[in-house]
């Protein structure tokens, strides 16, 4: 690159004289008023003009190629996968910076991204029409020269950048486009949230291909994997006596989701893409779809990764006979995991399994470096050596984490 570049400015020098020769050499032939040497000085000055052109080509061309763009390499998937979550706030900030310093000095070896996240709000001016078209790109975007040196960064140091896309809930998109919009029984006016945000249709096809667009953006730009959140109906229970979908045909919503992820399955597959999902942690243990559509024989051979939320938080009291599932978490963990092993065993083509641990305090006991291995230690007692920690405001414990192996070296 430093020759091409050295060439560049060799031969933006060398214009100039060239180009002074040839004016000095119209100058003497206008002087002389001898028809011969005015006929061999134009003639002079012909060639020293389609030198002059063709040094400028030149000169050109290896300026395009010298900033032309280097082909994406994406970053291999580590055969044991720990990471962190990043909040769009932390990745447009110095906290990004702060993680991948983590990362290098710890066995973290990943970060989750949110490209577009819970609101609908993508990270960066994104080239996918639809994102465009409803302002999901417009409010602080991400320069790409700051996605590149991130990506570039990451991909130094083996951290494996995937990006977190949610699906169904996207209030900027349902208020956009209201036919995709769950809508109310009585009226077909879209239904609101607990927060008063309306949600996504699952049944709406348009929804998942605008997610598999934002996706394959994502994987060209960089990123090694996409990873899908909220693939499901929304989790209030006034959700089945309230709304109405027209184009069920039929189908209860264990099947709709599992349709759904089978037409993105495929879409990504083409570019090669790995597909991974975020799930409720107890759907291994649940029976039913939990109202939102997810049950786990229903979605498990449907993406390449599930990543089970086992956060113990959010486990019922009485939940696996634990009176408080949040102060135990290894038990809590235990159980879960040891369900979903028994129930991926029963299903041909099961997805591997990734869990989300917690790493945030949600009611008693507080959360620190003990709870945290805690539930580390029933991953790997179980046989799950994988795992992402989540922080909604991306802040973690670094005593719950173990300093990175000597063996471990960074990829100029």
């Amino acid at each position: 690159m430093k020759a091409v570049a050295a060439s560049a400015v060799s031969t933006m020098q060398i214009l100039p004289r060239i180009t002074l020769t040839a004016i000095a050499a119209a100058g003497l032939a206008a002087s002389a008023g001898c028809s011969d040497r005015t006929a061999a000085m134009a003639g002079r000055i012909a060639n020293a003009r389609d030198s002059v052109a063709m040094l400028r080509k030149r000169s050109d061309t290896i300026a395009t190629d010298s900033v032309r763009s280097a082909p994406i390499a994406h970053v291999p998937r580590p055969e044991v996968l720990r990471g962190l979550y990043v909040n769009r706030w932390a990745a447009l900030g110095k906290k990004i910076t702060q993680l991948i310093d983590l990362a290098k000095t710890t066995e973290v070896n990943t970060l989750v991204i949110d490209v577009k996240d819970d609101r609908g709000f993508v990270l960066y001016k994104s080239g996918v029409p639809l994102a465009s078209q409803i302002g999901a790109d417009t409010t602080r975007p991400m320069s790409p020269a700051r996605l590149r040196a991130i990506l570039d960064t990451m991909r130094a140091h083996q951290i494996y950048p995937i990006a977190r896309i949610v699906v169904a809930k996207d209030p900027l998109l349902a208020r956009a486009k209201l036919e995709w919009a769950i809508k109310r029984k009585t009226d077909l006016q879209p239904w609101l949230d607990k927060n008063g945000n309306p949600w996504l249709d699952p049944h709406q096809t348009g929804v998942w291909q605008y997610a598999a667009d934002l996706a394959k953006e994502a994987y060209d730009l960089g990123f090694s994997e996409v990873q899908f959140d909220y693939v499901r109906f929304p989790d209030e229970k006034r959700l089945v006596s309230e709304t109405v979908y027209p184009l069920a045909n039929g189908r209860v919503r264990a099947e709709v989701i599992r349709d759904q992820l089978g037409i993105l399955y495929a879409e990504l597959h083409k570019s090669s893409m790995p597909v991974t999902i975020d799930v409720f942690g107890l759907t291994a243990t649940d029976t039913t779809d939990m109202g939102i559509g997810q049950k786990w024989e229903k979605f498990v051979d449907r993406a390449d990764v599930v990543l089970p939320m086992v956060y113990p938080s959010h486990f019922a009291p009485g939940t696996y006979r634990l009176r408080n599932p949040n102060a135990h978490p290894y038990a809590t963990v235990d159980h879960a995991l040891k369900d979903m092993k028994r129930r991926s065993a029963a299903v041909t083509g099961a997805a591997k399994i990734v869990p989300w641990y917690q790493d945030f305090t949600l009611g008693p006991p507080h959360y620190t470096a003990e709870q945290v291995r805690a539930q580390m230690k029933a991953g790997y007692d179980n046989g799950f050596q994988s795992w992402i920690l989540w922080n909604p405001g991306s802040r973690y414990t670094v005593a719950a984490l173990s300093p990175k192996s000597p063996s471990a070296v960074s990829v100029k």
